[in-house]
């Protein structure tokens, strides 16, 4: 099983310029996170970034980077371009978020299994159960619902399914809720396809991009996990990080 993960990550950001090289205990935020995936079961691990910053200081450190073009639309885009300037053949590709820099290993091998299977998946992702209300009714995290063989059926920022029968309060008693992480696997055929989609109409009502490839007959397998992260998103999320730090 020869599995690669490429971890984009862009400079510019409107909540937190620069948010790569954000520190976190004396570390950037990108190079935390290339150390949490090298501790799985990965045959390279590799930064695609828009910025000449990023690429210096991830060389400085030890990583491996590629500068990939800034018009990108999307991380996914971005990893195809990566794995097509290092000209190698993979099994399956792993997007590891740049701005989850307590990503658990255990979540990356997960996916990595799933293509080890005799006939290994299009697509794949991890879901998490929900376990609060404010998790079941918060928008920025999405939530999936899948079929009996664990296939994502949709995914969307407002809770599914609705229990017509019970009162919002109640959902989480009556069923078990399961949001989406954003990890994703790709086969390198079906990345190369996808990265040709047009945003599609549910795609662009929800904000979220894997609903283009649902919409477009991609089959999506997940993997459960049950550990937490922090992604990083704002000024506030950073001190949250720094805090977790000085508690470990």
């Amino acid at each position: 099983m020869h599995a690669i993960g490429i971890i984009p990550a862009r400079y510019a950001s409107t909540r937190l310029p620069g948010k790569p090289l954000v520190d976190l205990g004396g570390q950037s935020m990108i190079q935390r996170v290339v150390a949490q995936a090298r501790q799985a079961g990965l045959r390279r691990v590799v930064v695609a970034t828009d910025d000449e910053r990023i690429l210096k200081h991830v060389r400085e450190f030890g990583g491996e980077a590629v500068l990939t073009s800034a018009e990108h639309p999307s991380g996914t885009d971005r990893i195809w371009d990566a794995y097509q300037q290092l000209g190698i053949t993979a099994d399956c590709i792993i997007n590891i978020q740049g701005d989850e820099p307590f990503i658990h290993p255990a979540q990356i091998d997960a996916l990595v299994k799933l293509f080890a299977r005799p006939e290994p998946p299009q697509l794949a992702t991890l879901v998490k159960p929900v376990v609060s209300e404010e998790e079941l009714f918060s928008p920025h995290l999405p939530k999936v619902v899948l079929d009996a063989a664990g296939h994502a059926l949709y995914f969307s920022r407002h809770p599914l399914p609705y229990q017509r029968q019970h009162a919002p309060a109640d959902w989480l008693r009556h069923h078990r809720y399961l949001r989406h992480i954003g990890l994703y696997a790709y086969r390198p055929d079906v990345l190369a396809e996808i990265t040709r989609l047009p945003p599609s109409a549910l795609e662009l009502a929800e904000s979220l991009e894997q609903l283009r490839w649902l919409e477009n007959g991609y089959r999506i397998l997940t993997a459960e996990t049950t550990l937490e992260t922090i992604g990083i998103d704002t000024p506030e999320d950073v001190e949250r990080a720094r805090a977790y730090l000085t508690r470990r």
